[in-house]
């Protein structure tokens, strides 16, 4: 048999969590490996909402060698949500892996080909029962800093070191994570309620995660949307003693480097076009993702300090929110900023005239905003957002998080004035320059991030 002929019988199965940011990276990622690895055959499962979503609503280009299946969602017919927020994930990995397996079968019928390696979010965890019965490699993808991946890693033993710390953020959430190693920056407070329930009642989500740590060892390589440069020394070495083929491939999200922007006329947002009238570094960039928004209270405050700052502003929010914008905001400030329900955020980012981004601290959203060099401010909301945005401000030091992690009218305007005209927003802006080379040297042919996605590659095609 020839290697042409052997590949062509490769079968590469991703499966998607359809939650957050976390299909839109790993069909990246999928899409990646499908041009890196022409002759192999690649399926990708999601929801049908998030199929939709990434193929019809966004006309997200797909290699021909990538079919999508859809699976279920696990929402029962006529479903009332309590608005508890995580219950619809809960539903979700309830129906697993049985929704996932039907799609598998269905994909194998179809190609004729089984499957020889599933890729899929690190949050599935069953994935490493289900590659172990099909005889199949299992390369788990981790969507976040690798400080929240070392968390999931360490659970048990912060579940034992903690129990005790309830949801007062006081007293025992001030403590530090120092007894792991690269996690010493890091307060109780930062982690997750999946890490470190802070209720008596744990969710299915956080049983499910909790899991991560025994599951890890069991895969054939661990790909992480990030790049080795960035990390702290004691963090990388001890995860690499635990997983030697720990894969940094770059960022998912966002091309690198980042791409000429198109003619502005092209932006069907109007976004481009709008921002080639700003002066340069002058506008401030809002989104807070496509699963995080702050309280109708903040969002009120938020918008009143940008109208009263006189800062041009560009700002993506979902029409279900705009309720909650003071009477009047569209129309007073129509001149002053564009108000939109999407905005091309890598785009929007990677324009001259964007100065800073206010940002949930959403894993993608913060990558994206280092590799095109634009400092943020920081609202954390919830998952890794806590621990990200300490990395932020504190690590990195390219933003800050707002007084109080809560929008006020002062605490925003204090942060856009620190950001915007102070000497410390210069700084944080030859800081995210210095990341940014980092980058940029990490996806370069000999860097770190391009030898390991080589090596991602190498370990598929011999799977």
């Amino acid at each position: 048999m020839s290697v042409t002929q052997s590949l062509k019988e490769k079968h590469v199965a991703v499966l998607a969590f359809p939650f957050g940011s976390h299909d839109l990276t790993i069909l990246g990622l999928a899409c990646k490996l499908a041009r890196a690895a022409p002759n192999v055959q690649f399926s990708f499962f999601t929801i049908p909402k998030s199929n939709h979503s990434k193929f019809s609503t966004f006309k997200f280009d797909v290699p021909n060698n990538i079919r999508t299946y859809d699976v279920e969602d696990g929402v029962p017919v006529n479903h009332v949500f309590s608005g508890i927020p995580v219950e619809r994930l809960d539903l979700f990995l309830k129906a697993t892996p049985g929704n996932f397996q039907k799609g598998l079968d269905a994909a194998v019928m179809e190609t004729g080909r089984k499957v020889n390696c599933l890729v899929t979010d690190m949050f599935l965890t069953f994935a490493a029962d289900m590659a172990e019965d099909m005889k199949a490699t299992w390369i788990p993808l981790c969507v976040s800093i690798p400080h929240n991946l070392s968390a999931h890693v360490y659970t048990d033993l912060i579940r034992r070191l903690f129990s005790h710390v309830g949801g007062d953020k006081n007293g025992g959430q001030h403590q530090t994570l120092e007894l792991i190693p690269g996690l010493s920056p890091m307060h109780v407070k930062d982690l997750s309620d999946e890490i470190l329930p802070r209720h008596s009642n744990e969710t299915f989500f956080s049983y499910t995660l909790s899991k991560i740590g025994c599951v890890l060892p069991r895969s054939t390589a661990i790909v992480m949307n990030f790049c080795q440069e960035l990390y702290p020394t004691p963090l990388f070495d001890d995860l690499k003693s635990m997983f030697p083929a720990l894969l940094n491939v770059g960022f998912l999200t966002q091309e690198l480097p980042p791409s000429p922007l198109p003619p502005s006329d092209s932006d069907t947002t109007g976004c481009l076009s709008w921002l080639d009238k700003q002066s340069s570094k002058s506008v401030v960039y809002i989104s807070f993702g496509t699963a995080a928004a702050p309280p109708g209270e903040e969002l009120k405050a938020l918008a009143e300090a940008i109208e009263e700052s006189d800062i041009p502003f560009i700002w993506s929010l979902n029409n279900d929110h705009k309720h909650n914008l003071p009477n009047g905001f569209p129309q007073r400030t129509n001149k002053q900023g564009k108000l939109v329900p999407w905005a091309p955020q890598a785009m929007v980012l990677g324009h001259a005239s964007t100065g800073v981004f206010v940002t949930h601290c959403g894993a993608n959203s913060v990558f994206e905003s280092i590799a095109n060099g634009v400092p943020m401010i920081c609202r954390p909301m919830f998952g890794d957002h806590w621990m990200i945005g300490r990395v932020v401000e504190e690590i990195w030091g390219v933003g800050v998080k707002v007084e109080g992690l809560v929008f006020t009218k002062s605490g925003v305007l204090e942060s856009l004035k620190l950001v915007l005209g102070h000497e410390q927003g210069r700084q944080m802006r030859e800081r995210i320059k210095a990341l940014r080379e980092l980058v940029l040297k990490a996806v370069a042919p000999s860097g770190s991030a391009s030898q390991d996605f080589k090596t991602l590659v190498e370990t598929i095609l011999n799977s």
